[in-house]
């Protein structure tokens, strides 16, 4: 997520929560893709991992889109 992008919800306490949270994930499935080999574990790890990105990514666009709605009304 671009910083412009969410710059509008800065001050929207879950929303940044689920932000630091995506970031750490994506963080260590960057860590995880460096290697070479992953074990059984670090597999199932990084599977994990997309799932819970993807899962924080929806909650943020849904956040955003609640955001937009109210600002039109």
């Amino acid at each position: 997520m671009s910083a412009a992008k969410g710059a509008h919800l800065a001050g929207h306490e879950e929303f940044q929560k689920l932000v630091q949270e995506h970031t750490q994930y994506e963080q260590r499935l960057d860590s995880l893709t460096h290697k070479r080999f992953l074990s059984d574990d670090e597999k199932l790890e990084e599977v994990r991992l997309k799932k819970l990105k993807l899962r924080l990514k929806d909650q943020m666009q849904q956040i955003e889109r609640t955001y937009r709605q109210v600002q039109v009304a």
